[in-house]
């Protein structure tokens, strides 16, 4: 599969996958983020896919489909990729519903990759080595960094722009040193971090101007897909807000964790749970170090470390709910909470249950143990309308602080 098919990707995050995308050309994967937009994609979506299904998989199979009927690719010479994660989330058969998708429309000859990190499925044509794990990740931790001080900057920039342009160059700066021909150290990684702060740390701001500052929360694909929440961030940006989210790492140490309380609440593989453990606190170390440094520059907002994300969630729900995004939903919203952001948009897909349970659900907890919380949950569907949901969330920002 190196260097004779383009792997098309389905765009979630922008900035983060955007970086990986460009890093695996270096490893001789050919893959391209879809930037694709308009009512056509959730189109294609209802007419490949039951439309009781999750509003994400409507997207992102149509996204897809869209994609290859385009006429901007060799249909012979691309293959399509999906994360599935194994757990109860229905996220995990999306790559069945692709396929029978394809299927059904005479595509069944294009590959689909499952990038997955249990063994559900394995992938002649795409493997990846540890070394190459090793630097995606590295390449997700300052993705993250990225979005959190683009996010800080954008709204109070003077020069309209300079926030991507900023972007761009810091992207440019870790392709650079990740050239798939070395392994590159986390000694140069911690450079990395230090030379985004510096570069958005010389953007020239207006923090006179007062702004709101409201947090995102959701489900992972409407959470950060442009598509997925009809550009929710640009919407609050147009509003005089400062949008605020917690990164992918959250995601990411939320799923590596889950494996240990399986251990702790149903006695299940200890040994698999201890090697989660070390992956969990290496993670976690790497986070503190950007922690750390975010603190030391003193121009931006650090995010509350994990750990202790994880324990303000006890007082609300048990750990033990783990479907979808489970107990980290209400978590990040306690985090916000905690941390000043009492504005908060909670994206609830159509047909995802297990987050209006863990998000919409848990919503009159959180507002008992913290009066102050202003919370706004909102549909994403098909059928829902884009003026009705920004109405939604004018209605809480006139009477958000």
């Amino acid at each position: 599969m190196r260097k004779t098919y383009k792997i098309l990707v389905p765009n979630m995050l922008p900035v983060q996958l955007g970086l990986i995308c460009r890093l695996m050309k270096n490893y001789g994967y050919d893959m391209e983020l879809l930037h694709t937009e308009g009512p056509n994609i959730a189109e294609q979506g209802l007419r490949n896919v039951h439309n009781d299904t999750c509003y994400p998989a409507l997207l992102v199979i149509g996204q897809l489909m869209d994609a290859i009927e385009s006429g901007r690719y060799d249909i012979h010479k691309i293959a399509l990729i999906l994360p599935q994660t194994g757990g109860g989330c229905r996220a995990s058969n999306y790559i069945h519903l692709l396929r029978k998708a394809l299927e059904k429309n005479g595509y069944g000859f294009i590959p689909v990759i499952s990038l997955n990190f249990s063994g559900l499925e394995s992938n002649p044509g795409f493997k990846l080595t540890k070394t190459m794990l090793v630097q995606v990740a590295y390449a997700l931790l300052i993705g993250d960094l990225i979005m959190m001080v683009a996010n800080q900057c954008r709204p109070y920039e003077i020069v309209p722009g300079s926030t991507d342009k900023a972007i761009d160059i810091c992207m440019d700066a870790v392709i650079k040193r990740f050239t798939g021909e070395r392994m590159v150290r986390y000694g140069e990684v911690k450079h990395l971090f230090r030379f985004v702060l510096a570069v958005f740390g010389k953007l020239k701001l207006d923090k006179t101007q007062k702004k709101k500052l409201v947090g995102i929360v959701g489900e992972i694909y409407v959470k950060f897909s442009p598509l997925g929440n009809n550009r929710l961030e640009e919407f609050l940006l147009s509003e005089g807000c400062e949008p605020v989210l917690p990164g992918l790492m959250d995601f990411c140490l939320y799923c590596i964790y889950n494996s240990v309380i399986d251990h702790e609440l149903y006695s299940r593989n200890g040994k698999t749970a201890a090697v989660y453990k070390m992956v969990y606190q290496f993670v976690l170390g790497k986070q503190a170090d950007i922690i750390k440094m975010m603190k030391k520059d003193g121009h931006f907002r650090p995010p509350m470390p994990f750990d202790e994300v994880r324990k303000k969630s006890h007082a609300i729900i048990g750990q033990g709910v783990k479907m979808g995004e489970g107990w980290l939903l209400p978590a990040e919203m306690v985090e916000l909470i905690s941390e000043g952001v009492t504005n908060i948009v909670c994206t609830q897909p159509f047909g995802c249950l297990p987050n209006h349970i863990a998000g919409k659900g848990m919503i009159r907890k959180i507002r008992e143990v913290y009066p102050q919380a202003n919370i706004v949950a909102v549909d994403y569907d098909p059928g829902a309308s884009k003026i009705n949901q920004e109405n939604r969330i004018k209605l809480m920002l006139s009477s958000a602080e």
